[in-house]
């Protein structure tokens, strides 16, 4: 590589160069490719992995309810370039519209329809449900409607979710027809399947369409459809809710005989029917039934007869099986506790009233106002006045505030002993708390006034606000009857004749309560075209005083 002159040619060196270069460049090629490959696919492998992870990830917190992570996540995944699958999608889209938040999940269904995967069935009757939850049926039909365009051919549990909304809003022909319309655009099938028409047989009944619904279930039969325990307890509940038990009976024992044996709904439509009758008994046999049948009464079972024993006065029927009840390790709700608890009282068993509270407490569960609504009732009612106001005093230590009722019991046993100082100081303790007195705070305020003589206070009273105490009557009147759309006008000292006398024909035909009536008299112009209408007496005031005592058998009920 030497020239004449013993220089070195950089033609020579420059291309020795490039040979060697050239080798070094061919042996990194041959360790990339021998050791980059290998590692690339181990790590495409774990990437891939990890998205599955991911969606998994994702699926489970919907399930927790953690949506707003899930969504955070998802969008995470998007911007790296990757599409979760369509199950992942329907997990997001069914948890949105389960909460209820639906403009949401229209965004995510409208991402999928752009970058995919595209929506399914299953997509669609998450979205539909979604807008039935919040009975928005129009936009359901109309989604179900553009599932045709969306090449998504809808199936049984799409039909059942449109039939069970429509129905449920008591628009059976309707349903029908939108069943007709979704069997018509259905090639593989002509008939509807049991579900459905287990749906539409329950919504005939709720209308009171029971031979509509019979006849449904006569159709099921002839087609040899295969009906199961969940078609016969719809069928036992609907005749059991329109009171035709004697039918209930013979669906009840036919099943049995096809080998259906009834479960703890059955049982439990019977037990709610024949307690609606009071035909306790039957009622009692059909809940040991259960028992001798391998069947458990749930929580429900005991609830419905008690409290129709309860509200029949058959306190040791009730008291039998509220102990069974518990002794089978079933713990009784608030409810039930309460009501028990009532029925000792008004009986005038304190002490045993008193003990189930304790038991109450020992199973953790809190006494609420209407638990001791009930004990000071039944104090007041044996005469125990003064335990019943130290209830009052317990409720509020124990963090429990009193309502009205509270109020208007202790006001009533304080004007009793005439103590109608202190029956006003709680009126006002009352008005303090944000509760106005009503018909019945009224009523046992006039009737102390009343016997101990002070007919001018009693006056006074009703004289103080006229308009209130217009207003107190009619709004007690309107709760009772649908006829009291127009009240008489108040700012006067009394109503117009003429709407006062039809007022008082609608309230004896249609709100006998007697809490009602006395408190109307007592404000009545007594003009000679009146008085025989109400009674034969020579004095408004006299009629306070026969309206007050008869206002003291007006009992408070909770």
């Amino acid at each position: 590589m030497n020239d004449v002159n013993g220089e070195q040619d950089p033609k020579a060196v420059f291309n020795v160069l490039d040979s060697m270069l050239k080798e070094s460049l061919d042996r990194l090629k041959t360790m990339r490719d021998s050791i980059t490959w290998p590692k690339m696919a181990s790590l495409r492998l774990t990437m891939e992995a990890n998205y599955q992870e991911c969606g998994t990830i994702i699926r489970d917190l919907c399930l927790d309810g953690k949506l707003g992570t899930a969504l955070w996540l998802r969008k995470k995944m998007v911007h790296k370039g990757v599409i979760l699958d369509i199950l992942t999608h329907n997990y997001l889209v069914n948890g949105l519209c389960k909460i209820g938040d639906l403009e949401k999940a229209d965004g995510l269904i409208r991402e999928m329809l752009e970058s995919g995967p595209s929506p399914n069935c299953a997509t669609y009757n998450s979205f539909i449900k979604g807008y039935c939850l919040v009975n928005d049926l129009e936009k359901a039909r109309y989604l179900f409607s553009t599932m045709a365009n969306s090449s998504v051919r809808p199936n049984s549990i799409t039909c059942n979710i449109l039939v069970q909304a429509v129905c449920k809003n008591g628009l059976m022909e309707h349903s029908v027809k939108l069943l007709q319309n979704i069997l018509s655009n259905d090639n593989s099938k002509n008939t509807p399947n049991l579900v459905t028409c287990t749906i539409l047989m329950d919504g005939y009944f709720k209308s009171g369409n029971v031979s509509q619904a019979l006849s449904l279930w006569r159709d099921v039969v002839q087609r040899d459809t295969e009906v199961d325990v969940v078609a016969y307890n719809a069928l036992i509940n609907g005749l059991c809710l329109n009171q035709e038990i004697n039918a209930a009976y013979g669906y009840f024992s036919e099943m049995i005989k096809r080998g259906l044996p009834p479960d703890v709904f059955t049982y439990n439509a019977l037990i709610s029917c024949l307690c609606k009758e009071g035909r306790f008994e039957e009622a009692c046999h059909i809940h040991e039934m259960m028992s001798r049948t391998g069947v458990t009464p749930n929580q429900i079972s005991f609830k419905l007869i008690i409290q129709g024993l309860c509200i029949n006065g058959a306190t040791t029927i009730a008291n039998e099986l509220f102990r069974s009840m518990v002794e089978k390790s079933i713990v009784p709700d608030t409810h039930l506790w309460n009501l028990i608890i009532d029925c000792c009282g008004r009986c005038g068993d304190v002490s045993q009233a008193l003990s189930i509270t304790d038991q109450m407490l020992s199973y953790g569960v809190r006494p609420n106002v209407y638990t001791y609504n009930a004990l000071i009732h039944a104090h007041l009612k044996v005469g125990k006045t003064a335990d019943a106001f130290s209830l009052k005093r317990q409720m509020l230590c124990s963090g429990v505030f009193p309502d009205m009722v509270t109020y208007n019991l202790l006001i009533g046993a304080a004007c009793k002993l005439g103590h109608l100082q202190f029956a006003v100081e709680l009126c006002d303790e009352m008005l303090r708390v944000g509760y106005e007195p009503d018909i019945i705070t009224f009523t046992e305020i006039i009737r102390g006034y009343c016997m101990k003589g002070n007919l001018k206070e009693a006056e006074e009273l009703f004289a103080k606000d006229d308009t209130m105490i217009w207003g107190i009557i009619f709004r007690g009147l309107e709760r009772n009857s649908e006829v009291y759309s127009k009240r008489p006008e108040t700012g006067s000292n009394h109503a117009p004749q003429k709407q006062v006398e039809d007022h008082l024909a609608t309230c004896n035909r249609q709100a006998p309560a007697i809490f009602h009536l006395p408190v109307i008299i007592t404000r009545l112009p007594l003009t000679s075209e009146l008085m025989p209408k109400l009674c034969r007496t020579r004095s408004w005031l006299h009629i306070h005083i026969a309206i007050a005592y008869a206002s003291s058998k007006c009992q408070t009920k909770f």
